[in-house]
């Protein structure tokens, strides 16, 4: 049966809200202005440090400044990270129909092994997905295909039935990394353009629209 890998923030779920205010009330703590929430698309997807990295002022990205928000943006987001986050539009009924079909399921996020886990566990139960890895400090993140190889070892199914699911380009090349065809998704954070010129090999519009991708492999 085939493998399907989603990415979590912007593709199985929009948290872009509750990312952007657990940042921005860390900045404001800090002294530092605050971003528009449309500025975090951009942001995120690099994982928590590179986030806070990006969010900070031009002249004040000292690494004891990167650190300081990081903490600041851990303790808010830990009280706060369901507050507006939810699953996209036919993402449950797609993981529902995959799941009965026999399809193996998996989620490879940058953000945190443990809020990854959280999430998925909070909005979707445990027994949806075959495995969930977040970023953890023995493993390279994404674009580095080794979350992507840890997961396909784990789950025993080959690569060329194997495909990841995303919205950003960092997805897309985690994908050819790996050497896995890839998914992008136009629901999430970042443009058609953006998946196209990283090489995506299908890009859909609608979640539904990755069971016509899928039926060719069953």
């Amino acid at each position: 049966m085939p493998l399907l890998i989603f990415d979590l923030d912007g593709t199985l779920v929009n948290s872009i809200e509750d990312l952007a205010d657990a940042v921005n009330n860390s900045l404001k703590k800090m002294g530092y202005p605050v971003h528009d929430t449309a500025k975090y698309n951009y942001f995120v997807g690099d994982g928590v440090k590179e986030l806070c990295q990006r969010a900070l002022p031009e002249n004040e990205k000292t690494e004891e400044n990167i650190d300081k928000l990081q903490q600041l943006f851990k303790e808010y987001y830990e009280k706060n990270y369901l507050a507006k986050t939810k699953e996209y539009v036919g993402i449950r009924l797609l993981l529902d129909t995959l799941k009965g079909a026999g399809v193996r399921l998996a989620v490879a996020s940058n953000k945190t092994h443990e809020f990854t886990v959280k999430i998925v566990s909070d909005i979707f139960g445990d027994n949806l997905f075959d495995y969930v890895l977040g970023s953890k400090n023995d493993i390279n993140k994404k674009p580095s295909p080794e979350i992507l190889n840890t997961i396909i070892d784990k789950i025993g199914v080959g690569k060329e039935k194997s495909f990841m699911v995303g919205d950003t380009n960092i997805d897309i090349l985690t994908a050819k990394n790996a050497e896995i065809r890839s998914i992008g998704c136009l629901w999430g954070f970042r443009t058609r353009e953006e998946l196209e010129k990283a090489g995506a090999d299908y890009i859909v519009n609608d979640p539904i629209e990755i069971l016509e991708i899928i039926k060719k492999e069953l």
